[in-house]
């Protein structure tokens, strides 16, 4: 994850279509892996934060539990899922599969 930048980027159009033959296609495969990639972070996220969660609610450890804000703070920090997602297709490390014209499924 070091080497995806942060922010958005100018892209040229081109380069989505090149994996799938089709721009519209290609965003549809950018989003579902970013609504994957989305759902492993907060599960993440939740799993680490769980460890810190007391069935007393005390307002004195609220505000002295230093390690659970560094760990939403790194979280917060990291490349939003749609840019790591952009990265693992124009990268090619996204797998794309489309059904038969004979079957009634979902695309991915």
């Amino acid at each position: 994850m070091a080497s995806v930048p942060s922010s958005i980027i100018t892209r040229n159009m081109a380069d989505f279509a090149k994996q799938t033959g089709n721009v519209y296609m290609s965003v549809a495969v950018i989003s579902k892996r970013a609504n994957q990639i989305s759902v492993k972070l907060k599960e993440e996220l939740n799993s680490k934060l769980a460890e810190f969660a007391t069935t007393v609610d005390n307002l004195e450890e609220v505000f002295e539990n230093r390690e659970q804000i560094e760990i939403s703070k790194y979280y917060e920090r990291l490349p939003k899922a749609t840019i790591l997602a952009t990265e693992e297709f124009l990268e090619k490390k996204v797998y794309v599969r489309t059904p038969d014209d004979e079957e009634a499924a979902d695309i991915f």
